[in-house]
């Protein structure tokens, strides 16, 4: 599987550029903190699909990035949702489904689990406005720092990340528009955790997106690259390809979603041609 930082810097990336497009094209705008707060939690949930990859519990040890983003708390929910995933697994995979110890890379890395994600966290913040989104904000940013603040975040630890998370989470809350409610809080999660399939897909492991629709037999097929193009997690491509390239991506966003960052990009670098 790819690495943490690459998930959540290519969600990043992902909502920046729909955000682009949007603007250019559909003419719909966010504001500065409706923008950084659902690209944050983009980033987050590019992350999330990994919940499935459990560690030592009581050891506060293992797991993957997403799994350690809240200390022992977010490690026992690692191990109950690689437990969910593993007992899908077992009661729908055909017979032609191999046999499995785990559940990692099975139902959290389906399109059907990140749509009904996206659905059930727009349909909540829809019900039970801003209690629920600070709640989803609170583990979506926390996810999100985990993974853009990797090196920082593993070095602090998760009290710090949970620190930040909240403060994070009551800022936003406190000035997001409250007018226009929270639409796009679902629409980000189920993107965020699509990217994230796509950046597993890159790789010869695969994923089986397209569960429970059959292929071959196979409920559980795993869809990804050939071997001999495939990428490696940690690789070369994966550090000097594919990190670069969404960050290019996630910059170019900002630069076209944000008003007048564009003018003020043009401005400076005019100032600095005509100063030499």
């Amino acid at each position: 599987m790819v690495m943490g930082p690459t998930h959540a810097i290519s969600g990043a990336a992902a909502w920046l550029v729909g955000s682009a497009v949007a603007a250019q094209l559909g003419g719909y705008m966010q504001s500065p903190i409706e923008l950084t707060t659902y690209t944050v939690a983009c980033a987050g949930a590019a992350l999330l699909p990994d919940l499935d990859t459990s560690g030592k519990v009581t050891r506060n040890k293992g797991g993957a990035t997403v799994a350690r983003t809240f200390g022992v708390v977010s490690l026992f929910l690692a191990e109950c949702v690689e437990k969910l995933s593993l007992g899908i697994y077992k009661l729908t995979r055909s017979k032609r489904d191999g046999k499995r110890s785990n559940g990692h890379r099975t139902f959290t890395h389906t399109w059907l689990f990140a749509g009904a994600l996206g659905a059930g966290v727009g349909y909540l913040a829809e019900s039970y406005g801003k209690t629920a989104v600070a709640i989803a904000l609170f583990f979506l940013f926390g996810l999100g720092i985990r993974g853009l603040m990797a090196d920082a975040a593993k070095a602090s630890g998760w009290i710090l990340v949970t620190a930040l998370s909240a403060t994070a989470a009551y800022v936003a809350i406190d000035t997001l528009p409250a007018g226009r409610g929270y639409p796009l809080l679902g629409l980000s999660v189920g993107i965020g955790c699509v990217v994230h399939t796509f950046g597993d897909m890159i790789t010869k492991a695969g994923c089986p997106v397209l569960w429970p629709v059959p292929i071959r037999g196979e409920r559980w097929r795993e869809i990804g690259m050939p071997d001999r193009i495939a990428v490696r997690a940690g690789g070369t491509v994966e550090r000097t390809v594919l990190v670069p390239a969404f960050t290019v991506l996630a910059v170019l966003g900002v630069i076209i979603s944000v008003p007048g960052v564009a003018a003020l990009l043009s401005r400076v670098l005019g100032h600095l041609a005509s100063s030499t």
